[in-house]
């Protein structure tokens, strides 16, 4: 069972590998890598084109619970929107991470990173960049910025990164991305859309210990768990839940 689920409106993993190289753009190379993907996930068959050699195969979205896995000039990537479980997420983006090297030609040598993520998404009608301030400056020294008389918040999305290595070859990074701007924040006019909360274990390649990225990503998933389940959820997510409910 996906035991981040009811923390959020949405949850979802994914994983990003990043070439230091453009990625494949022929057709027969394009076409030939989303058919095996298809051969092992047969329910992914809403296929496009969105932008110059940017392609994307994925489930029926509308089932709420739906696998992707998409190709642009760099990057390789693959995720699982409210997977059931953490297994389920895991097993599709391991197959994704195990058939592209064969049908895209990817190697160590060109390869830069490779990141697997999660990310919360809550949804929220109201000023975003006030209620992720609210949550996550309470007790600290910008919280009197805040309380300002008359003011309001325009933007407020926290980014940390950490270093998990003595060589800065595993770094961690958490992001919060919101949706307001300033039109909105003037006119009080508020549409309901998500603040997303990312959090990323990213592995730069050359000096890593695993010789393929199925086991990169294992390992990568291990330590992005450990780090959600400790300090992400307790001190970011379950505080902006809070904060948007008492919103609400």
């Amino acid at each position: 069972m996906n035991s981040y689920a009811s923390l959020c409106d949405d949850f979802g993993v994914s994983t990003y590998v990043h070439s230091k190289l453009e990625m494949p753009t022929g057709r027969e190379t394009v076409l030939h890598f989303f058919e095996a993907v298809q051969k092992v996930a047969p329910k992914m068959t809403e296929f496009e084109k969105r932008n110059d050699n940017e392609y994307m195969l994925e489930e029926d979205r509308d089932a709420g619970s739906y696998r992707w896995t998409s190709l642009d000039h760099r990057r390789l990537c693959a995720g699982y929107v409210n997977p059931p479980s953490l297994d389920d997420a895991d097993a599709h983006n391991e197959r994704i991470l195990e058939i592209a090297p064969y049908h895209l030609d990817l190697s160590a040598m060109q390869t830069e990173s490779v990141d697997v993520l999660y990310y919360f998404d809550f949804m929220y009608q109201g000023n975003h960049d006030e209620v992720v301030a609210e949550a996550l400056t309470h007790g600290t020294p910008l919280e009197g910025l805040t309380q300002i008389p008359a003011a309001r918040v325009l933007h407020y999305q926290p980014t940390m990164m950490l270093a998990l290595d003595d060589g800065c070859q595993l770094q961690a990074r958490l992001s919060i991305e919101t949706r307001t701007n300033a039109y909105q924040v003037r006119t009080n006019s508020f549409p309901e859309s998500p603040v997303t909360v990312y959090f990323t274990v990213r592995q730069f390649w050359g000096k890593q210990p695993f010789k393929t990225f199925a086991e990169s990503y294992h390992n990568q998933r291990r330590v992005l768990d450990e780090l959600v389940s400790t300090y992400v959820v307790p001190q970011v997510i379950n505080p902006l839940a809070k904060a948007i409910s008492t919103k609400g």
